[in-house]
C-alpha cells in the first residue's frame, strides 16, 4: 500500500513541476521538514534547511519570471528539459519500497513524462496567448499556472490517490480530445 500510495504522490508532484518546476521541490521540503513527509532513502536532503532556501529562493524567481513580458516565454524554453527532470526526481523521491531498476524506470518514465506533458500543454498556451493577445494574457496564464502548481502540490501530499486519479483524467480526457480532433482531420481529408 505504501507504494501504491509513494507513486500517487509522485505522479500528482510530477503534474505540479509541470506546471512550476520548483513549487513541488519547496512544498515537499516544507512537508519533510513538518514531519507531513517521508522521502525515500538518498532523497532526504529535500527535507534540509538549506534544500528549503534554495527551493524558495528559486520558487519566487520562476513565479516572478513569469509574469515579465517575453521572459516567459524563455523561462518555458529552459522549463521544459527542468521539469522533466524535477518530475523524475520527485516521482523517485516518493517511492521507496521498490528494486531501484523498477524505481528509476518508474522515475523516468512516469515522473518525467507528466511533467514534460503538462510543460509542453503550458508552453503550448503560453504561445498561443502570446500569439493572440500580444501576451496581454499572459499573467493570467501565469497566475492559474502557478495557483495549479501549489494547489496539486498540496494536494498530492494531503490526499495522494486523489491527486493522481484527478491528473490522469485530465491527461486522459485531454489526449482523447487531441486525438479525437487529428483523427476527424484525417477523415475529412480521404
Amino acid at each position: 500500500m505504501d507504494t501504491l500510495l509513494g507513486i500517487c504522490l509522485g505522479i500528482g508532484l510530477s503534474a505540479a513541476c509541470g506546471f512550476r518546476v520548483f513549487v513541488p521541490l519547496f512544498v515537499m521540503s516544507i512537508a519533510s521538514l513538518a514531519g507531513h513527509l517521508t522521502l525515500a532513502p538518498g532523497f532526504e536532503w529535500i527535507g534540509t534547511y538549506p534544500a528549503l532556501t534554495a527551493f524558495g529562493v528559486a520558487t519566487f524567481l520562476e513565479i516572478s519570471g513569469y509574469y515579465i513580458p517575453w521572459v516567459d516565454n524563455l523561462l518555458d524554453t529552459v522549463a521544459t528539459p527542468a521539469a522533466i527532470v524535477a518530475g523524475t526526481i520527485v516521482m523517485a523521491s516518493s517511492v521507496s519500497d521498490m528494486s531501484p531498476l523498477l524505481k528509476w524506470a518508474l522515475a523516468i518514465i512516469v515522473g518525467g513524462g507528466v511533467a514534460g506533458t503538462v510543460q509542453t500543454a503550458t508552453t503550448v498556451t503560453r504561445l498561443a496567448s502570446t500569439a493572440t493577445t500580444w501576451g496581454l494574457a499572459n499573467s493570467i496564464i501565469a497566475t492559474v499556472e502557478a495557483g495549479g502548481s501549489i494547489t496539486l502540490s498540496i494536494l498530492a501530499i494531503a490526499l495522494p490517490v486523489f491527486a493522481a486519479v484527478g491528473v490522469i483524467g485530465v491527461l486522459y480526457f485531454g489526449a482523447k480530445k487531441i486525438f479525437g480532433r487529428f483523427h476527424r482531420k484525417q477523415e475529412i481529408k480521404t
